[in-house]
């Protein structure tokens, strides 16, 4: 660790961002052949992302069989129909859609390197507690995003796509809202995942206790059901709850991190 820091203080400005440049070019390498390969890949990439639209995806399935355990009725069939407005709508779409399949398939390589850049510079210590806060938020952020995919979302886009205020009223949904909103919940449930995160740094910087976040924890349900509404405009008070119960549990989780925390720095002193 020593000679990494020794060699990194003889190198001047200029190196420093020549290293820096050629990871930035090696990441954008592989991101744009990941992303080339995924929208060469047309048929399966939009078999993954348009999936939740229909009764046959895998959480549907796995409710029907639920459902027949406990004598309650499965889901009804149903698929969501959707179209294009817009003449070159699809093809830029399968571009975007490619190009953040890329970025995700990429992101682990992005994050060894951006992290092998900076690590010289930081003590063993330094070192160790970043991996653990670098991997953990990664693994929160995959987390929150296929909980999206597979619950959230699929609840979602079957209650809006199937609710009409008339029978006389078919609805018709465009590719591109369909899109938005994946995209858009994915990114939100991705950041929300990252709260255990966070608490466990505001904890260690000893601006957040266990003691504040039990005591303001009713406060807290009334934040994650306004979320949990927000992020499921549902009318139905099981898919309010069934989304709302991870944020509280990570809720939960949190103060349980932040607890050991304290007990941490209580040893140490």
């Amino acid at each position: 660790m020593a000679e990494d820091r020794r060699g990194e203080a003889g190198m001047t400005f200029w190196e420093h961002l020549d290293v820096l440049r050629a990871s930035l070019l090696k990441i954008l390498a592989v991101t744009a052949v990941c992303g080339a390969v995924a929208f060469a890949c047309k048929e399966a990439l939009f078999d993954v992302v348009l999936a939740p639209g229909s009764s046959d995806f895998v959480t549907y399935r796995l409710f029907g069989r639920v459902g027949a355990w406990i004598g309650a009725d499965g889901v009804a069939e149903f698929t969501v129909k959707l179209i294009n407005t817009d003449l070159a709508a699809q093809f830029v779409i399968h571009m975007k859609t490619a190009a953040c399949a890329g970025v995700l398939v990429a992101s682990p390589y992005a994050i060894y390197l951006l992290f092998r850049f900076v690590s010289p510079a930081l003590y063993e210590n330094e070192r160790r507690y970043s991996v653990g806060i670098v991997g953990g938020a990664y693994v929160m952020f995959l987390a929150g995003v296929l909980l999206n995919y597979f619950l959230i979302f699929p609840l979602t886009v079957r209650f809006l796509a199937m609710y009409q205020v008339s029978g006389a009223v078919e609805n018709v949904i465009t590719l591109q809202s369909y899109m938005d909103t994946l995209l858009l919940m994915s990114l939100t449930m991705g950041v929300v995942f990252e709260v255990p995160v966070l608490s466990w740094l505001l904890a260690r910087a000893g601006f957040l206790t266990s003691g504040y976040m039990r005591r303001y924890r009713k406060h807290a349900v009334v934040v994650i059901l306004i979320v949990a509404a927000v992020i499921t405009p549902t009318s139905d008070a099981f898919t309010l709850l069934l989304v709302a119960f991870p944020i509280g549990l990570l809720y939960e989780v949190s103060i349980l991190l932040v607890r050991m925390t304290e007990r941490g720095r209580l040893r140490a002193a």
